[in-house]
């Protein structure tokens, strides 16, 4: 039996490259929305309404729900938090 290695856990569970990188980037940016949620102590109706989006929804971010939620939802609520998210693409070798 190998010992297989992989750089994230997304590597590993997911079926293909493309759904790693979909999952690592849509985690990135919830885990970077629950952190802004907690240092600014916003209630989930507050942050509901900030993001334009509703309560239940923000429970689901803090849950890490993340299969909820596609990237374009998670770039609006980022830029309706005054967030800046700066991309960077590396070619594999």
């Amino acid at each position: 039996m190998s010992q297989q290695q992989f750089a994230s856990v997304w590597d590993a569970i997911e079926d293909t490259p493309e759904e790693a990188e979909n999952m690592k980037l849509r985690s990135g940016l919830m885990m970077a929305l629950k952190k802004y949620l907690t240092r600014t102590e916003l209630s989930q109706a507050q942050a509901a309404k900030l993001f334009g989006v509703t309560q239940p929804r923000i429970s689901d971010l803090m849950r890490g729900k993340i299969n909820l939620f596609g990237l374009d939802a998670l770039v609006n609520m980022a830029a309706a938090a005054g967030m800046h998210i700066d991309m960077r693409i590396q070619e594999t070798t």
